[in-house]
């Protein structure tokens, strides 16, 4: 046996800190990789690498199981326009869950297509149009309404209640092509990813417990987590930084608008 090798001792690597704070934020966040958690460090004001938390993170065990899916055929791939300014195009859709009595509960998720920004979600066991509408009159008391809202063809959002409701407020109704919800992937992969880490990650008591858990997820969503489409900010802040440059252009941290005719 070598000497070098008898002698030797492990050294404290220096990353004691780091793993405790990884490891709360892993808790925290369940469903986040190594990347996703590297940019809440980042915002913590950690000067490390990406290499660095990868290694600490799979020393610790800390990974995320992937689930896997049922492959299905592809669908036609068309490409979405991407809005230059937030509040100029919301989309609008509906994620299903239950309560621990078995309670069907409906959500109503609204988002902005510029800035991925969570503007609504609200959650009862029935949400007809008129509810939508009572919802939509509350976030414009609160922040104003988009030019443009974009849904299916669900009989909530394509009845007459919703055309009286958006010919009064001035606000146009797009709808997707039916079968088709590519063309509405934006909140589809925002509603994957609120089933993923919210909806999927409690057991809801009851419906005020589960308004409360969405409540702070939705906060947490918009103000703190990264968001790998705007470039790993949050998108309140991306929201922020692009109405500052409203008489410019657009910023940077944003992935190239890939265009198509019509929204």
């Amino acid at each position: 046996m070598s000497a070098s090798t008898l002698r030797y001792r492990p050294r404290d690597d220096g990353n004691g800190r780091m793993r405790e704070r990884l490891g709360a934020l892993a808790g925290q966040h369940r469903r986040h990789g190594y990347r996703m958690l590297h940019s809440c460090l980042r915002i913590d004001r950690w000067a490390i690498h990406v290499k660095r938390t990868d290694r600490v993170y799979r020393e610790e065990g800390l990974m995320v199981r992937r689930r896997r899916r049922k492959k299905l055929p592809m669908p036609e791939r068309q490409p979405l326009v991407r809005p230059m300014q937030p509040d100029e195009v919301w989309r609008m859709d509906f994620v299903f869950d239950e309560l621990a009595d078995g309670r069907r509960v409906k959500a109503l998720t609204i988002v902005d297509d510029c800035s991925k920004e969570s503007v609504r979600i609200a959650a009862d066991t029935s949400l007809p149009a008129l509810y939508v509408t009572r919802v939509l009159d509350q976030v414009k008391a609160e922040r104003g309404l988009p030019k443009v809202i974009r849904t299916d063809n669900g009989p909530e959002f394509a009845g007459r209640t919703m055309q009286a409701w958006a010919a009064r407020n001035g606000v146009e109704l797009r709808f997707i092509q039916p079968g088709k919800p590519v063309q509405n992937a934006y909140i589809e992969s925002f509603n994957s990813r609120f089933r993923d880490e919210c909806l999927s990650q409690h057991w809801f008591a009851s419906l005020s417990h589960m308004r409360s858990v969405i409540d702070n997820w939705r906060e947490d969503y918009n103000h703190h987590r990264p968001h790998s489409t705007l470039g790993y900010v949050p998108p309140a802040v991306f929201a922020a930084r692009c109405r500052q440059h409203a008489g410019g252009t657009a910023p940077t941290t944003a992935s190239p608008t890939m265009r198509s005719p019509g929204l």
